[in-house]
């Protein structure tokens, strides 16, 4: 059977991967990404099912099309099947948009009438599908939703407390990462245990509060923007913030969109967007690292116990997400903080980032985040059908 290649594009890389179902699970033929698009460095990995390498080169990326189209010229160069249907991670389909759906120009016009929901998403997604388009012309396409996972939660969870109007038009919470978090409830499967929270920590990060594998509330809401502090965007914050912002700095839309999503979080508090800079700054002495690590992990603790209360309880604290999964110290700090729900971890498997850590009542573990490979499994579902 011919492959289904999986796209996912972020801020400034190309993750992809090339699967084939193998038993009814999407096996992995073979993965890479694309890195520093739109930077002076950057370069091209891909990898075999076994891990090992095959193919390296360092190469500046203006941008994403550009970064796929040399993807798809080195699949072609290692001599892989041309894929049977391409699918696509999309950050935000607005409030129409809300189910996996095979890609037509009704789907294309939709999303770009809700550009102004993801303005910093949903232009490159439609560049990227265009692209795909040039390159796989008789080859069907898929867009793949973050929201979609998130269409069980309650009207409790998702409304604002605005004017009925606005929630009319699409202003509410929909959540985000839910690729990675339908990713995560596959791998479990009946290990999966009925009150979880899901710590998704990484750049861009957000929690999850999952009621028997359904999603009932969660960090980010109309936009990825909010939510706890992440490596470059604020996360919450009072709205009195933005109106003195615009008062007294005179910033317009696109200032604070700017601001809130490219120069705050970690990088405003602590100099520096990755947690390894950051840890590392912290421990030869620097307040600032030090304090943003704290801030970060105060908010994660925060709104975990926050989601022991949309729960009625917790069984099951799970990271994932590049922080989540490989930062130790974090994992240990955010732990602590919620000692008062029985979490108890074993600091020599927490340090070895073990798959389960926790040595209390609720269990305490990591897996891996598989969004490329959720999306084959998303687009195989929709061939089926």
């Amino acid at each position: 059977m011919r492959p289904i290649l999986a796209v996912n594009s972020g801020s400034s890389t190309l993750k992809f991967g090339l699967f084939v179902e193998d038993n009814g699970e999407q096996r992995a033929l073979l993965q890479g990404s694309a890195e520093g698009i739109g930077k002076d460095g950057g370069k091209l990995e891909i990898q075999g099912a076994d891990g090992k390498p095959l193919h390296q080169e360092e190469r500046k990326y203006a941008s994403q099309k550009e970064a796929l189209q040399h993807v798809t010229d080195a699949m072609a160069a290692l001599k892989v099947d041309r894929p049977i249907a391409v699918g696509h991670r999309i950050v935000h389909g607005g409030p129409k948009l809300v189910d996996h759906v095979r890609v037509t120009p009704d789907v294309l016009k939709t999303l770009e009438a809700a550009i102004h929901f993801a303005p910093l998403h949903i232009p490159t997604s439609l560049d990227l599908i265009r692209s795909t388009e040039s390159i796989y012309p008789d080859i069907p396409q898929f867009a793949c939703f973050d929201t979609a996972f998130h269409q069980t939660l309650p009207e409790e969870a998702y409304r604002y407390p605005l004017p009925a109007q606005f929630a009319e038009e699409g202003v509410r919470r929909y959540g985000f990462h839910g690729l990675s978090y339908a990713s995560i409830v596959h791998q479990l499967g009946s290990e999966l245990k009925s009150r979880t929270v899901i710590a998704h920590l990484g750049n861009g990060s957000s929690l999850a509060a999952l009621l028997d594998g359904k999603s009932i509330d969660t960090s980010m809401g109309m936009t990825p923007t909010g939510g706890i502090p992440m490596g470059t965007r604020t996360g919450d914050l009072d709205p009195g913030v933005l109106l003195y912002l615009m008062r007294a700095h005179k910033l317009n839309d696109q200032a604070l969109e700017t601001l809130l999503n490219h120069n705050s979080g970690l990088l405003a508090l602590g100099g520096a967007s990755d947690m390894r800079k950051l840890q590392s700054s912290a421990d030869g002495g620097d307040h600032d690292a030090a304090l943003a690590i704290e801030i970060f992990c105060r908010a994660i603790a925060r709104t975990a116990a926050a989601f022991a209360v949309s729960l009625g309880g917790l069984d099951a604290l799970v990271f994932a997400g590049g922080i989540g999964e490989h930062s130790a110290p974090v994992r240990a700090n955010i732990c602590a903080r919620l000692k008062l729900l029985g979490i108890e971890i074993d600091s020599a498997c927490n340090q070895a980032s073990e798959a389960v850590f926790s040595s209390g009542n609720v269990q305490v573990g990591i897996v891996p985040s598989q969004e490329e490979a959720q999306i084959a499994r998303e687009v195989g579902k929709l061939l089926a059908n």
